[in-house]
C-alpha cells in the first residue's frame, strides 16, 4: 500500500503579506498628470500634420483642374479629334457610304482611341464634305462684287438632333438627284428657300449637277461643339479676294442628306470621308498629362494610327490641335510649380523647427526628472523608449486624425471620393509624426548623456559654438551659396534636385546662424551704459536677456525662417498682382479705352464732352492714330521697307496721361505745335513737326527732318526724343506728334483715366454713335483686361498655396513665441516673485518682461527683414513670374517678363508684428504671475 501524503497545512498569513500592487503603465502615468501638455502637444500636431498631408492633395486637385480647364475651354475646333480619309475607289460607291457602314466605322475607331482619350458619343460626328468649295453657278445667286458664291457639300450625321425645322422638309435625296438643307442665316444671306436648286460644275465637265433645297433649319446650339468645330456649316461668311482692290465673296455650306452623299464624287476630285470626335475631360487627373500627351502622339502618328486606319479604311490620317493644348498646360505647370515649391519648403521648415522648439520645451520642464531618472541608475535607452511611448501615444493618434481630415475636406474635383493618390499625404502625416514622436526622446537623451544633478550655466554670452555645429553651419552655407548660383544661372528648374527651391530657406538658415553668433555683441555693448541708468529695470532686464539658454537659438530659427518665407510670398504675390496690372494697363494704355472696332474710325461729334462728364472720370486724353505708316529711312532707298504707327495727341492732356500710368512720360513742351497746322497746311509741306520716337523708329528716322506721307498730311518729322513705350498703343514701335499739326483732324480713340462704370460709359458710346453704329466702337476696360490674365486653376491654385504658406508661417511664428516664452515661464515667475518681495512693482515687472524679450523679438525682426530684402533682389534674376502672373505664353502678352520684386509691406509689417506680439505675450505673462501672488511662487524647499 501507499503511504497517504498529507497535504501540509497552511501558513497563517500575516497582515503585513498582502499582495503587490500592479506598477501603473508610464505612458498612462504621464498622460493624466499632465493633460494639457498632452492636449497641446496633439493640437499642434494635428494643425501640422493636415497643413501637411492636405497640400499634396491641394496641389493635385487645382493640377487637375487646370488640365480639364483647358481642354474645356479650347475652341472645338482646336480640341476635336478629327479623323479623314479619301473616299475609297469602287464600282459600288454607294454601299460603301451609306449611313449605316459609316457609322459602325465610327464606332470602331471611337473603340480604338487610346487611352486616357476619352469621347463624348452626343458629339460624334461622321459623314461625308468636299473639303474644296464648289462654286454655285445660278445667276440669282447673291454676287458682292461679282464673284459666284463657294459652297461646301457636306453630309453630317445626326442633323436633326441638333438643328429644328423651320421651313420645308428634311433632305432625303439620292445620288442622282441630291437633296439638301441650309440654316436660317444661310438661307438669309443667299436668298435660299424651299425649293431652291443650286447647280454646281461636274467634275467632268458634263451637265451641273443641281442640287435641290428642300427645308431651312436652326441651329439649337450654335456654340455646340457640332457647328462651331467647322463654323461655315451653320453660317455664311464673307471672304475677301485680295487684289489691287478687295472684294468680297460669299462661302456658304449644303447640308447633303445621307442617301444624297455619293453625289459629291461627281463635283470635285476633293472629297473625304470625315469622323469628328469630342474629347472629354472630366475623367482626367493632373497625373495624366503625360500620358494623354503619349496617346494623342500614337494616335496621330504611331501603333493606334495603324489601328485606326484598319476601322476606317485607306490612308487615313487624325488631325488634331488638343497636343497643343496638352502641351501648354504643361509648360505653364512647370513654370509654376518650382516657384510654388519655394514656398513649400519655407513653410516645412519654419514647421519642424516650431516641432522642435516643442520637444525642446518639454525636455526643459522635465529636466530635474529626467536627472534624477539618470542619477539613480536609469539607462538612455529605458529612458528614451518611455518618452517615445508618450509622445508616440499622443502623436501617431493625431497625424492619423488630421490625415482623415485632410481626405474628407480636400476632395477631387467634381467631389468625388477617388481621383487623387493617397501616399504622398499618407508619408506627409507619417513625417510629422515621426518628428513630433522622435524630438522629445532624442532631446532628452543628448541633454542627459552623462548623470547629473545640476547643470551649469547655460548662457548666450558665454556659450561657445561647438565644432560640429561650425562644421553643420559651413555646410549649410556651401548648400547656400550653391543653390542661389544655380538658380541665378538656370532659372527655378530644379531638374529633381529640389535645391533651387530651398534656396530661401538655406539662406535664411545661413542668416539666423549668424544672427545666434552676433547676438551676444550687442547685449555687451549695451550692458555697460546701462549700468549708469538711474532705473534698475533697463539693466536688469539687458542682463536677463544675456543669460537667455543658448537652446533658444531654435526661436530665433523659426521667427527668421517665418519672416523669410512671408517676405518672399507676399513679394510673390506683390510681383504677381503689379504684372497683371501693368499688362492690363499697357493693352488698353488707361483705365479705359475708347476706339474704333475697325481702324480710322473717328470718334461721333461730342462723345469727348460726354465722357468727360461722366461720374468718376478723372481725365480723358483724345487721340488720333493712323496704322501702317511707311517711314522714310535717313540711309535713303537702301534701307528696308519698315511702317509704324503715326498717332496725333494732345501734349498736355497726353503727358498727364503717360505720367500717371509711366509709359515715356515727356514735357509737354516737347510737341508744342508749330501754329501751321489744320487745313489750311495741304500745300505746306516743308514745316517740320517735332516728333517723340520709339528707338527702332528714331534709329530709321535719323536726326535731320524726314517727309512723311499719311492720310493725316504730309509734313516733315523731326525726333526730338524717345520712349520705348506709350499708352496709345502696346506695338514696339510708334511716331508721336502734335494733333494740332495735323492736316486732316479725326479723333480715333479716348483714353480714359478713372474708376468710370463700364456700363455708363457703353451707354453713353451708344448715345452719342447711335443704335446702328454703336457696334463700330469698341470700349475696353483695364478691369475686364485684367480678368482675362487669370483663367487657369493653376494660377489660383498657386496663389492660393502662397497665401497658405503666408498665414501659416505666421501661425507657427506666433507659436515659436509661445513656445519659447513658456519655455522660461516657470523661472521668470519665481524670478518676478523675488523680486516682488524686495519691493518691485506690478508695473515695474511687466517693463521688466516686456524688455527683457524685446532683444530677441527685435533682433529676428530686422534679420527676417534684411533676410527677405536680399534674398529677393539675390533669387530674382532665376524666377519669372510671367506664367503665374498671365495665362498666355511670353510673346502673346503686353509685357515680356515679370520679375520679382521685393514688396515693403510684406517685409515691415510681420516683422513689426512679430515684435508687438512678443511684448504683449511677455506683459501678459507678467500680468498672469502678479495675479498669483509671490507666497505660491517661494514655496519651502523650492529647488527653482
Amino acid at each position: 500500500m501507499h503511504a497517504v501524503r498529507r497535504k501540509a497545512p497552511a501558513m497563517p498569513r500575516s497582515r503585513s503579506d498582502k499582495p503587490a500592487r500592479t506598477v501603473a503603465p508610464w505612458v498612462r502615468t504621464r498622460l493624466r498628470t499632465a493633460p494639457w501638455a498632452a492636449a497641446s502637444l496633439a493640437l499642434l500636431v494635428l494643425v501640422t500634420a493636415y497643413l501637411a498631408a492636405a497640400l499634396p492633395r491641394a496641389v493635385d486637385r487645382y493640377e487637375t483642374e487646370g488640365l480639364r480647364h483647358d481642354i474645356r475651354n479650347a475652341a472645338p475646333r482646336n480640341a476635336v479629334l478629327e479623323l479623314t480619309t479619301p473616299v475609297p475607289l469602287g464600282d459600288d460607291i454607294a454601299a460603301t457610304l451609306a449611313p449605316r457602314v459609316l457609322q459602325g466605322q465610327r464606332d470602331d475607331a471611337r473603340s480604338l482611341l487610346p487611352a486616357p482619350i476619352r469621347t463624348d458619343p452626343r458629339q460624334s460626328v461622321h459623314g461625308v464634305r468636299t473639303f474644296k468649295r464648289v462654286t454655285g453657278e445660278d445667276p440669282w445667286l447673291p454676287r458682292p462684287d461679282g464673284i459666284s458664291p463657294e459652297f461646301v457639300l457636306s453630309s453630317p450625321s445626326d442633323l436633326t438632333e441638333h438643328a429644328a425645322l423651320r421651313a420645308g422638309r428634311l433632305a432625303a435625296g439620292t445620288a442622282d438627284a441630291p437633296e439638301a438643307v441650309v440654316t436660317t442665316k444661310t438661307a438669309a444671306s443667299l436668298h435660299l428657300k424651299p425649293g431652291s436648286v443650286v447647280h454646281v460644275p461636274h467634275k467632268g465637265g458634263a451637265a451641273p449637277v443641281a442640287v435641290t433645297v428642300t427645308g431651312v433649319v436652326e441651329p439649337r446650339a450654335p456654340t455646340s461643339p457640332y457647328w462651331a468645330v467647322e463654323p461655315l456649316l451653320g453660317t455664311p461668311a464673307l471672304a475677301p479676294v485680295v487684289g489691287e482692290d478687295v472684294k468680297y465673296y460669299w462661302q456658304a455650306a449644303l447640308l447633303l442628306s445621307p442617301g444624297s452623299a455619293p453625289a459629291v464624287l461627281s463635283t470635285t476630285n476633293d472629297v473625304e470621308v470625315f469622323f469628328r470626335f469630342m474629347p472629354t475631360a472630366d475623367h482626367l487627373t493632373g497625373r495624366d498629362t503625360e500620358r494623354l500627351g503619349a496617346a494623342l502622339d500614337s494616335a496621330t502618328g504611331g501603333p493606334d494610327l495603324v489601328k485606326l486606319r484598319k476601322a476606317v479604311g485607306g490612308n487615313a490620317a487624325l488631325a488634331t490641335e488638343l497636343d497643343s493644348i496638352v502641351d501648354s498646360y504643361r509648360s505653364m505647370r512647370e513654370a509654376i510649380n518650382p516657384v510654388t515649391a519655394v514656398a513649400v519648403f519655407g513653410i516645412g521648415t519654419v514647421a519642424a523647427v516650431v516641432l522642435a522648439m516643442t520637444g525642446g520645451l518639454f525636455v526643459a520642464r522635465r529636466d530635474s526628472e529626467l536627472a534624477l531618472l539618470r542619477s539613480r541608475g536609469g539607462s538612455l535607452t529605458g529612458i528614451g523608449l518611455r518618452l517615445l511611448g508618450e509622445t508616440s501615444a499622443v502623436a501617431v493618434p493625431a497625424a492619423a486624425l488630421a490625415l482623415g481630415l485632410a481626405v474628407l475636406t480636400v476632395r477631387p474635383p467634381g467631389g468625388g471620393s477617388g481621383g487623387i493618390p493617397l501616399a504622398p499625404s499618407v508619408l506627409a502625416a507619417a513625417a510629422v509624426a515621426l518628428i513630433a514622436t522622435l524630438v522629445l526622446p532624442a532631446r532628452a537623451v543628448v541633454a542627459h548623456r552623462r548623470p547629473r544633478l545640476h547643470g551649469g550655466r547655460d548662457d548666450l554670452l558665454t556659450a561657445r559654438p561647438s565644432r560640429r555645429r561650425t562644421v553643420a553651419e559651413l555646410t549649410l552655407l556651401v548648400l547656400a551659396v550653391g543653390a542661389v548660383a544655380s538658380l541665378r544661372l538656370r532659372g527655378t528648374g530644379d531638374s529633381g534636385d529640389h535645391l533651387v527651391s530651398a534656396a530661401p530657406v538655406l539662406v535664411g538658415l545661413i542668416a539666423a546662424s549668424l544672427l545666434v553668433r552676433i547676438y551676444p555683441l550687442p547685449l555687451r555693448w549695451l550692458t555697460r551704459p546701462a549700468r549708469r541708468l538711474r532705473g534698475v529695470v533697463g539693466p536688469l532686464a539687458l542682463a536677463r536677456a544675456g543669460r537667455t539658454s543658448s537652446s533658444g537659438t531654435l526661436p530665433l530659427l523659426a521667427l527668421v525662417l517665418a519672416l523669410t518665407t512671408a517676405a518672399f510670398g507676399g513679394s510673390v504675390l506683390a510681383g504677381v498682382a503689379d504684372a497683371r496690372d501693368r499688362a492690363a494697363l499697357l493693352a488698353t494704355g488707361a483705365d479705359a479705352r475708347i476706339g474704333g472696332s475697325v481702324e480710322w474710325t473717328p470718334l461721333p461729334a461730342g462723345l469727348t464732352e460726354s465722357v468727360r462728364g461722366l461720374k468718376g472720370v478723372r481725365d480723358v486724353a483724345a487721340v488720333q492714330i493712323e496704322y501702317g505708316v511707311s517711314l522714310p529711312s535717313y540711309q535713303g532707298t537702301s534701307a528696308q521697307p519698315m511702317s509704324a504707327p503715326i498717332v496725333g495727341v494732345d501734349p498736355a492732356s497726353y503727358t498727364r496721361l503717360a505720367g500717371r500710368t509711366g509709359f515715356g512720360p515727356f514735357p509737354a513742351g516737347l510737341l508744342a505745335p508749330t501754329g501751321r497746322g489744320g487745313e489750311d497746311a495741304v500745300a505746306d509741306t516743308g514745316r517740320v513737326l517735332p516728333a517723340i520716337a520709339s528707338p527702332a523708329v528714331a534709329e530709321r528716322l535719323g536726326s535731320a527732318p524726314q517727309e512723311i506721307v499719311s492720310a493725316a498730311g504730309v509734313f516733315k518729322v523731326k525726333v526730338v526724343a524717345v520712349r520705348s513705350t506709350t499708352p496709345a498703343l502696346d506695338d514696339a514701335d510708334f511716331l508721336l506728334v502734335n494733333a494740332a499739326d495735323l492736316t486732316h483732324r479725326a479723333d480715333t480713340t479716348l483714353l480714359v483715366s478713372g474708376p468710370v462704370d463700364g456700363a455708363a460709359l457703353r451707354a453713353a458710346v451708344t448715345a452719342r454713335s447711335g443704335e446702328a453704329k454703336a457696334g463700330a466702337l469698341a470700349v475696353e476696360l483695364r478691369s475686364e483686361e485684367r480678368a482675362t490674365y487669370v483663367d487657369s486653376p493653376l494660377q489660383s491654385g498657386a496663389e492660393r498655396i502662397y497665401l497658405g504658406a503666408i498665414g501659416a508661417g505666421a501661425a507657427f511664428a506666433v507659436v515659436a513665441v509661445l513656445l519659447s516664452l513658456l519655455q522660461s515661464a516657470p523661472e521668470r515667475n519665481t524670478f518676478l516673485a523675488r523680486l516682488r518681495t524686495m519691493g518691485l512693482t506690478r508695473k515695474q515687472s511687466r517693463r521688466l518682461l516686456g524688455l527683457e524679450a524685446l532683444p530677441q523679438a527685435v533682433l529676428a525682426a530686422l534679420g527676417g527683414m534684411l533676410v527677405g530684402w536680399a534674398t529677393v533682389p539675390l533669387l530674382a534674376p532665376g524666377i519669372d513670374l510671367f506664367r503665374l502672373a498671365l495665362a498666355t505664353a511670353p510673346g502673346f502678352a503686353p509685357l515680356d517678363s515679370a520679375p520679382l520684386r521685393a514688396d515693403p509691406w510684406s517685409l515691415v509689417l510681420p516683422a513689426l508684428a512679430v515684435v508687438v506680439l512678443t511684448g504683449l505675450a511677455a506683459v501678459g505673462q507678467a500680468w498672469w504671475a502678479g495675479r498669483r501672488g509671490s507666497i505660491k511662487e517661494l514655496r519651502a524647499g523650492d529647488a527653482r
